[in-house]
């Protein structure tokens, strides 16, 4: 039987939605374990090497990724789509306000600055506004994807997400660091965060024209008929390429 006009342009859509939704949340994902150890390089000889220059960056990240968090959930369980495309969109335009990023030699701490208020001080204006950014994303993308395609599991934006910060956490110490000068570093981070903000901007416009897309068939279901199940090897096989994924990000 011939797929409906409407609906086959309906699964189109969402199809092209699936895909800049993947490429968005592993874009957010790398790029945020990416600019870690490159404005903590960058500050680090600022401070005098310490150890506690890794730990306060390290701190400064997780408190950025739980804000990144609390925001996602804000905005998907108390407004509207239109108004979590709207809100987030508000969001993207600040981010590229402070792109391409960057510091100044007058950030440099004197003598008798706090080291902890500083470096948090230097990383909320260097990097602040693109690590919130995209550490919401990825949530928030999950949740969209979930309600915009409820026919696919959104966990597999979770795993493309964990295998995008492994990539990231890799491909520094052994392919960005000895290769590129720190400013080609900033430079190519900077032109990746552009790119992230233009599908992430797809993916939100995307989010408030799928909501007026015909609805597409109960999962399984098609013209009166109903797909077939998944073999056990083939579920087998999902369920250990989940949780292999799932293992990357840690």
């Amino acid at each position: 039987m011939q797929e409906p006009e409407p609906l086959k342009t309906a699964e189109q859509r969402r199809r092209a939605y699936s895909a800049a939704c993947m490429l968005t949340v592993f874009l957010s994902a790398f790029l945020l374990f990416q600019i870690q150890p490159i404005i903590a390089k960058v500050i680090l000889p600022w401070f005098g090497g310490t150890p506690a220059v890794w730990v306060t960056c390290m701190l400064f990240f997780q408190v950025m990724l739980l804000l990144g968090y609390a925001y996602a959930h804000g905005i998907a369980v108390r407004l509207s789509p239109r108004s979590q495309a709207l809100v987030h969109l508000s969001l993207l335009a600040l981010v590229l306000s402070q792109l391409p990023i960057g510091w100044s030699e007058s950030w440099k701490p004197t003598a008798d600055a706090n080291p902890t208020t500083a470096i948090l001080s230097i990383l909320a204006k260097s990097t602040g506004l693109p690590l919130f950014a995209l550490a919401a994303t990825g949530p928030l993308l999950q949740s969209w994807y979930s309600r915009a395609v409820p026919e696919r599991s959104p966990y597999r934006l979770y795993a493309l997400s964990n295998v995008g910060s492994f990539l990231a956490l890799l491909s520094y110490p052994f392919l960005v660091e000895p290769t590129l000068r720190m400013a080609t570093q900033v430079e190519v981070w900077s032109a990746g965060g552009m790119a992230f903000l233009i599908v992430c901007a797809v993916c939100a416009l995307g989010w408030g024209a799928l909501r007026r897309c015909p609805r597409f068939p109960a999962p399984g279901q098609w013209g009166g008929r109903t797909a077939p199940a998944a073999s056990g090897r083939h579920r087998a096989g999902a369920r250990l390429l989940r949780r292999g994924t799932h293992q990357c990000g840690a």
